[in-house]
């Protein structure tokens, strides 16, 4: 695990610069404190920032095949470097460490760019062909590590994080076609950053570099998302399938040279890993937890029950929202750009802590997706049993019927009420604006409301949807929906919160849920297999139910978010937010009225716009963070 960075001239004759290329991995020493490690060649600059993981001693890189003339590094972990050793040496490598990095080397000589295709991993690879003058830039399948770049024309920059591309001079100046869609979701989806200039390499593809040539994207694997007419349905080999594989790629990556551990939550997914993790290990394993003093968003006690059954190291903390000043802070400087998924806050602080007993950690991250566990799918199937009622019905009585009751309804009554007439609003919009909607924190309209009328360049959220929709091959919303996740929601955010704050704590994370084959056999399975009726996380309860305390099967479902709400509704950490906004200079941005509407809707109870006002505020931090930098450049 590390961070890389890297610069490549067009011009054979233009040397890279040495200290520039320290400069970028200078900027990326939190993700790898242990060591450095450079190759300047002519044109090409490479290096990197190294946590030691596997083969503490000897995996320095860069490391190379055995004539010196492929050099590779990498951030991440090859979980079958093992495997992939045993059948390059029979086909007469040989190796001078065990670290998984040295692997790729041979692994590029002996099947060229589909080496990755044999890959278990996590990763973000830069490999150098020295007799080809080739750059071969490399993302994981499912965009577990980052890779960021900026081509113009006569330079190529890249590197984990955009701090390292800013340390060598690539300009920083906003995009605000993509303002919308950070509104809307809190982040920027891939390839796009917040930046001109800086793109994000896609999940799943590789950016090569050859000599007299642009750099040149080439994907090489897909999501096998399939119509749910082809989907298998054959459930009771699917669930002995699952379980094998999950099994074993708990396994795979436990795989440590340092003491590791895992994130546990009150879910299934973390509490599957972690029961996974005692099977396979005589000694306890360690489990971190945070937790609220907001019941509805504490699952400490289930954690517990968890930690307790299988006598696991235990340690909790809890967030409170004093935590907010310096918080916010240490997410801006992690992202880069705006990024407000609110649960980064936990995220970070469990990182913390973790990393005072271990340097690697499992994580439940992926499950939803995997197992299409989101309350938004049993939304979409009942989107689509909603659609066969008569137009009258759907548009007219119904959402009346609804609106008359919530007016009359108590309290708890009526909230649930608005939030059934939400649901049947949503399911009478076309797939496309529901999935927008649903994803979301405020609604196009209110968003149009904060924004400058004169807002120039700005591309509706909608049109990122469209766009990474574009090659679905299925026709069915379940699958669509499960295609979205895939590639905007689990690259975009989850991930990327997951590996921003993890590595900012300099602490690795694992994501077994994300091993490519469980993706494999899950993802072509029906969403009558995956979600009969409306039970989320079927195939799990039959694959693993037995291993988890009762009340976790039981449990609704919270996710992993933070009590903005409550927080911004009184008390210190609203008379910070008050203060945060009025100092982040959003008003070349956005109507000022429109923002004190935002904050008073919400303060009165008239909407929860907690996300969105953390959204607002995340904003506001690197704004005057982008703005003094300028000004100081």
């Amino acid at each position: 695990m590390c961070g890389i960075a890297g610069v490549l001239h067009a011009d054979p004759a233009r040397p890279a610069d040495a200290e520039v290329v320290r400069r970028m991995c200078d900027a990326l020493v939190h993700r790898g404190p242990d060591g450095e490690g450079f190759l300047v060649r002519g044109r090409v600059g490479l290096g990197m920032r190294r946590l030691a993981i596997i083969d503490v001693a000897g995996g320095d890189q860069p490391l190379f095949n055995e004539d010196g003339s492929v050099a590779v590094f990498q951030n991440g972990e090859i979980y079958n470097y093992i495997e992939l050793r045993r059948e390059l040496e029979q086909l007469g490598h040989t190796f001078r460490t065990h670290s998984d990095t040295e692997v790729l080397a041979h692994a590029y000589e002996a099947w060229g760019d589909a080496f990755v295709e044999h890959l278990n991993g996590m990763w973000a690879i830069a490999l150098w062909d020295e007799r080809r003058q080739r750059l071969f830039l490399s993302r994981d399948r499912l965009g577990i590590k980052p890779l960021h770049y900026a081509w113009d024309g006569g330079r190529l920059v890249f590197g984990s994080e955009i701090k390292a591309l800013q340390a060598a001079g690539v300009a920083a100046e906003p995009n605000p076609e993509v303002l919308d869609a950070y509104l809307a979701f809190g982040f920027v989806p891939e390839p796009y950053t917040f930046y001109r200039g800086i793109a994000k390499l896609p999940a799943a593809h590789n950016l090569i570099v050859e000599a007299g040539a642009p750099p040149r994207l080439a994907r090489y694997w897909r999501v096998p998302i399939v119509d749910e007419g082809e989907a298998r349905r054959d459930e009771n080999r699917i669930v002995e399938e699952f379980a094998a594989l999950f099994d074993d790629a708990v396994r795979l990556q436990m795989r440590s040279d340092v003491p590791f551990g895992a994130f546990l939550s009150g879910g299934l997914d973390s509490a599957s890993i972690v029961a996974a993790m005692a099977g396979q290990t005589p000694d306890p394993v360690r489990t971190f937890t945070i937790g609220f003093a907001a019941r509805d968003y504490d699952e400490r006690a289930l954690a517990r029950q968890v930690a307790t059954r299988y006598r696991t190291a235990h340690t909790e903390r809890q967030v409170e929202p004093a935590d907010l000043e310096v918080e916010l802070e240490r997410l801006r400087a992690a992202f880069d750009e705006p990024f407000a998924d609110a649960s980064a806050v936990a995220t970070g602080i469990v990182a913390r802590v973790a990393r005072e007993a271990v340097t690697v950690v499992l994580t439940g991250d992926g499950g939803d997706e995997v197992l299409s566990g989101y309350t938004r799918y049993q939304g979409e199937k009942f989107s689509q049993t909603y659609g066969t009622l008569p137009g009258f019905v759907r548009r007219h009585l119904l959402p009346r019927s609804v609106d008359a009751a919530s007016a009359v309804l108590p309290g708890g009554m009526r909230t649930r009420a608005r939030r059934a007439a939400q649901v049947l609003e949503a399911a009478n919009l076309d797939f496309v604006d529901r999935l927008t909607r649903k994803q979301s924190w405020s609604s196009p309209a209110l968003r149009a409301e904060l924004l400058h009328a004169d807002a120039r360049g700005v591309r509706p959220a909608r049109e990122f949807v469209e766009e990474a929709l574009r090659d679905c091959p299925a026709q069915d919303n379940f699958h669509r929906l499960a295609w979205f996740d895939y590639h905007a929601m689990l690259p975009g955010q989850m991930l990327t919160k997951v590996d921003r704050m993890t590595m900012a704590a300099s602490l690795e994370a694992r994501v077994p849920f994300l091993d490519h084959r469980l993706v494999e056999l899950m993802a072509p399975v029906s969403a009558q297999v995956k979600l009969p009726g409306y039970t989320r996380k079927h195939v799990l309860r039959r694959a693993l139910g037995s291993r988890l305390p009762p009340d976790l099967l039981r449990a609704r479902k919270r996710g992993f978010n933070v009590p903005m709400r409550e927080w911004f509704r009184g008390g210190d950490a609203s008379a910070w937010l008050d203060g945060r906004l009025a100092a982040g200079g959003l008003d070349s941005w956005f109507r000022a009225e429109a923002l004190r509407g935002v904050l008073d809707t919400h303060r009165r109870g008239g909407a929860d716009h907690g996300n969105l006002l953390w959204i607002l505020v995340s904003l506001a931090a690197w704004r005057a963070h982008h703005e003094g930098s300028a000004v100081h450049a």
